[in-house]
C-alpha cells in the first residue's frame, strides 16, 4: 500500500494513493482511522482491513470519482506527528568518502555497531517549502536517505525479529546547516542546531508488502531485509546524487535492535538510514576539491528546488525559502 497524509480543513487526513488519486481511508471503510498516527497505534487491527480496502479500490469496485487528484492536494509528511525521529549511519560508502576527503582513516568502529542520533521530530515536514534562517544558509545542504516508521511498540528487539516492527519505507531529506553543525560538533555533542530546523519525509509511506519484489539479501554478516531501490537527487533539475537502498551496510533491523536496547520504541517513531554515498554536497564538494583544488563548492540557496526519488517510494520535492527574520546566532558568538 501507499499511504498519504494531506491537509483537509486544518487537520491531517490519511488516504490511500492509487493511480494518482487519494481515497480517504475513513470514507473507504468505517473501521479505518482518518490519521496516520491512529493507524500506526492500531496497526495489527487496521492493516488487514486496509489491505482489503485498497484491493477493492484497485479492482474498480470503488468508483474513481471518490478520489481526489494527488497533485491537487496539500500533501503533508506521511507521518505528520512522529513520536520521535532518529537518524542512522548505515552507508559505509558515504562515511568512507567523507573521511577520505578530510584526509583521515576510515573509522573501524563503523563496522562494529550501527549508531544513530535523535533529531527534532517537531520539525518533520513533507513536500513544499523549507523555510531557513540566515545562519542555515552558511553551507546549507541536503541529505538523500530512506526512512522507516515503527508500527509496533517494542523493547530489546533482536535484529532477526525487527523487520516486523517496520510499517513501511519513505524518502527522507535530512536537511543540514553545515557551518552550525561543524562548529558545535567541535565540542563533541551533536548534531543539534545544524540539523533541528527541518527533516523532510514523503511523499508517501510504502508498506513492505508492496516492496517484496525489490527485496535482496542483507550484506554478508548482517541481518534483516534490504531492498534494491535506486536513489537519486536533483538540484534545480541537475542530477547530483545516485545510490541504492541496497547499499546499506547496516540494515534497518540492526539499527532497530540498537535503538530498542533498554528502551521501548513506539509506534510512530521514524528512523532514517543516514546519507547514501554521493548523497549530499558536503561529500560531493569534498570529493571535487580532492580531485581539483579549483573545484567550486555548491551549497543550497534561496529559490533552489531539491527533488529526491527512490524506486517504488515516489518523488519528494522541496523549495528552499529564506525566512523574513534576519536574526543570527552566529553573530552572537563570544570571541
Amino acid at each position: 500500500m501507499k499511504l498519504v497524509s494531506y491537509l483537509v480543513d486544518g487537520h491531517d487526513q490519511l488516504a490511500f494513493l492509487v493511480d494518482g488519486l487519494l481515497f480517504d481511508c475513513d470514507l473507504m471503510h468505517p473501521e479505518l482511522p482518518n490519521s496516520m498516527n491512529m493507524f500506526l497505534q492500531y496497526w495489527d487491527d487496521m492493516f488487514p482491513i486496509a489491505q482489503q480496502t485498497e484491493a477493492a479500490i484497485k479492482s474498480g469496485r470503488v468508483s474513481k470519482d471518490r478520489g481526489i487528484a494527488f497533485d491537487a492536494a496539500n500533501i503533508l509528511a506521511p507521518v505528520p506527528f512522529p513520536t520521535s525521529c532518529r537518524d542512522g549511519y548505515a552507508f559505509r560508502q558515504h562515511v568512507a568518502a567523507a573521511r577520505r576527503n578530510r584526509k583521515v582513516d576510515m573509522i573501524p568502529e563503523f563496522d562494529q555497531y550501527p549508531i544513530f542520533y535523535f533529531t527534532n521530530h517537531h520539525s518533520i515536514q513533507g513536500p513544499g517549502e523549507i523555510v531557513c534562517m540566515p545562519d542555515h544558509f552558511e553551507k546549507l545542504d541536503f541529505e538523500l536517505e530512506a526512512a522507516v516508521v515503527i508500527c509496533r511498540n517494542g523493547r530489546n528487539i533482536r535484529a532477526e525479529d525487527a523487520d516486523q516492527y517496520i510499517g513501511g519505507l519513505m524518502i527522507m531529506n535530512d536537511m543540514s546547516a553545515r557551518r552550525l553543525q561543524m562548529e558545535e560538533m567541535l565540542l563533541n555533542l551533536g548534531p543539534a542546531k545544524g540539523k533541528d530546523f527541518s527533516t523532510v519525509i514523503g511523499p508517501c509511506l510504502v508498506t513492505l508488502d508492496e516492496l517484496e519484489a525489490f527485496e535482496i539479501p542483507a550484506k554478508e554478516g548482517h541481518t534483516g531485509k534490504n531492498w534494491n531501490l535506486q536513489m537519486k537527487c536533483w538540484v534545480n533539475g541537475v542530477q547530483v546524487s545516485a545510490g541504492n537502498v541496497g547499499d546499506m551496510d547496516w540494515t534497518f533491523a540492526e539499527i532497530i535492535e540498537r535503538c530498542s536496547y533498554g528502551v521501548t520504541i513506539q509506534a510512530g517513531d521514524v528512523i532514517g538510514s543516514g546519507t547514501v554515498g554521493t548523497g549530499c554536497f558536503l561529500e560531493l564538494n569534498g570529493t571535487g576539491k580532492l580531485n581539483d583544488p579549483a573545484y567550486q563548492e555548491q551549497w543550497l540557496q534561496p529559490g533552489d528546488t531539491v527533488e529526491m526519488e527512490i524506486d517504488g517510494l515516489g518523488k519528494l520535492s522541496n523549495t528552499i525559502v529564506k525566512d523574513e527574520d534576519d536574526f543570527s546566532i552566529l553573530a552572537k558568538k563570544k570571541l
